[in-house]
């Protein structure tokens, strides 16, 4: 019998986050999360979904045109056949991204796979469930994302950076929280630093929920 995945949704729209912000993509997000971050954007996807099948999956990704695809979630590694997913898609010649928290190995995930991993801010409430072995697994083509809430996440975020060597692995991502963070205060900090990071903000949101952007 064929690996199976729990589906909360099939969807295109535009890459709004990390450096592939603004192409267009087809969105395949997997219900379940270990994790309950305080500023979580997509509670709706902790529980519900649909089963369907890794061909099926593919079949919908194939209907809806594009080349670019993002396996997200909840937390896209809950479920053990994410990788067989990803390996398919891989093997369609999709670029495939992976947005995952950094709470579980993301090796997992076969070669070519370009993941896209938080590490959790202490204003997240789960900044202790970060798998610190995630570092050592990250490749140059992958992205870390920090979600600032406040200043103190912000001098955890660059010691961290610094302590690792962040900048020199991959590329290193600093997104402001809605209502805890104003983006100028983020840029500020940031230059005041002068952390080799790039600062982003949610395309989506700016697009389709301007009023929760904060911008």
């Amino acid at each position: 019998m064929q690996e199976r995945l729990l589906i909360h949704e099939i969807y295109k729209s535009i890459q709004g986050e990390s450096s592939w912000a603004g192409w267009g993509c087809v969105f395949v997000r997997l219900t379940g999360c270990p994790l309950r971050c305080r500023y979580c954007d997509t509670p709706q996807a902790f529980d519900g979904g649909t089963w369907m099948t890794v061909d099926e999956i593919v079949s919908a990704v194939v209907g809806m045109g594009g080349k670019l695809v993002e396996i997200t979630g909840g937390e896209p590694l809950m479920q053990l056949a994410c990788g067989a997913l990803a390996a398919a898609l891989l093997a369609r010649e999709y670029t495939v991204l992976c947005e995952t928290s950094g709470s579980l190995p993301i090796d997992r995930l076969p070669d070519g796979v370009i993941r896209i991993m938080d590490i959790k801010c202490p204003s997240s409430g789960e900044s202790h469930r970060n798998d610190w072995a995630n570092i050592d697994r990250l490749q140059a083509r992958d992205e870390v994302k920090f979600v600032i809430g406040d200043r103190e996440d912000f001098d955890w975020a660059a010691e961290v950076i610094g302590r690792y060597g962040l900048d020199r692995r991959c590329t290193v991502l600093l997104s402001p929280v809605h209502d805890r963070c104003e983006p100028r205060q983020l840029v500020e900090w940031m230059l005041e630093k002068q952390l080799p990071v790039r600062f982003q903000l949610p395309l989506h949101k700016i697009i389709w929920e301007p009023e929760a952007t904060g911008v």
